[in-house]
């Protein structure tokens, strides 16, 4: 019997009692697409080497034929269904059992650009520095939402940031996220072990999962100020471009573009900030039911002086 699978392709014709030769360890890049941004994401996808990743596009617009031009398509899995979240199609199509075979999942949005970016170096220095979950650091010129992000120069690797005034301060001895201990959730990249851990925490109803980012030290396979952390020298710009604000239309019409994409970005915004209640809401609760659970990470001040 066999409880895991993968995304291997098998031929309709081939033996299927051949012996099978030993496939080299592959990770997986998975990333929801729009058609609309077809020429950022073949730039993307053109640098992660067939021989070491398996490629999903996973379509919110329901777009695939617009994608078989391109040299690497016909190797790619593909996902369609219409106006979907990277989080739904993950929770549905990511099963940890389905992925085990797979030593990194990368579960990228499509809006980044790697000019600066080499995957098989990123895992080098993934694998020397014991990171269970991390991202590529920000180009200072993309979209930055969180400090801790962006790239520091002169390091591989930064695992917190500092802040010593304003709001949401951090100090050397503050030991939670978003100081250390944490990844934004556009370019995230999980071990195999992580990952299992991450899916479970993905809700089946929360699209957008906001408030999981807060969670995820809880996967890091230890320590989370240690197992958790940016990657400076292998860096990405994210160019902050909405998506699913347009309903993941591949045309919109130039006489309702542009209210109806504004009516629908502050849906999605308002249906975010409510997910971000709810899943706070049933994680306080997960806890208070499970008698047999301590929390390795009590203290919830990450600005003490």
């Amino acid at each position: 019997m066999q409880d895991k699978s993968n995304f291997q392709t098998e031929s309709p014709g081939g033996n299927p009692g051949r012996k099978e030769a030993v496939r080299p360890s592959k990770s997986l890049l998975a990333i929801p697409v729009g058609i609309k941004q077809k020429a950022v994401v073949d730039k993307l996808v053109a640098k992660f080497p067939a021989a070491n990743f398996i490629v999903m596009l996973l379509h919110y617009d329901g777009v695939v034929d617009g994608w078989r031009d391109l040299k690497w398509s016909d190797r790619a899995i593909h996902v369609a269904v219409r106006d979907q979240t990277k989080w739904w199609f993950a929770k549905r199509f990511l099963h940890p059992d389905l992925v085990a075979e797979y030593e990194y999942i990368f579960l990228w949005d499509e809006d980044i650009e790697v000019d600066s970016f080499d995957p098989l170096k990123y895992l080098r220095i993934v694998r020397r520095e014991g990171l269970e979950i991390s991202q590529p650091a920000l180009d200072r010129r993309s979209q930055i939402h969180h400090r801790l992000t962006a790239r520091a120069r002169n390091v591989d690797v930064h695992r917190r940031f500092y802040k010593t005034n304003g709001h949401g301060r951090c100090y050397g001895n503050s030991t939670g996220p978003p100081c250390t201990g944490w990844v934004e959730m556009m370019v995230p990249v999980f071990s195999r072990a992580a990952w299992r851990c991450a899916w479970h925490m993905i809700q089946n109803d929360l699209i957008y999962a906001w408030g999981m980012d807060f969670k995820l030290g809880y996967c890091a396979q230890g320590d989370r100020w240690r197992n958790v952390g940016v990657v400076d020298s292998q860096y990405v710009l994210h160019r902050g471009i909405p998506t699913l604000g347009d309903g993941g239309k591949a045309q919109v019409s130039a006489f309702t573009s542009a209210s109806a994409s504004a009516t629908d970005r502050l849906a999605v915004r308002q249906r975010s900030y409510t997910e971000l209640k709810v899943f706070n809401r049933r994680w306080k609760e997960a806890v208070a039911e499970d008698g047999c659970w301590t929390d390795p990470y009590p203290d919830p001040a990450t600005t003490t002086g």
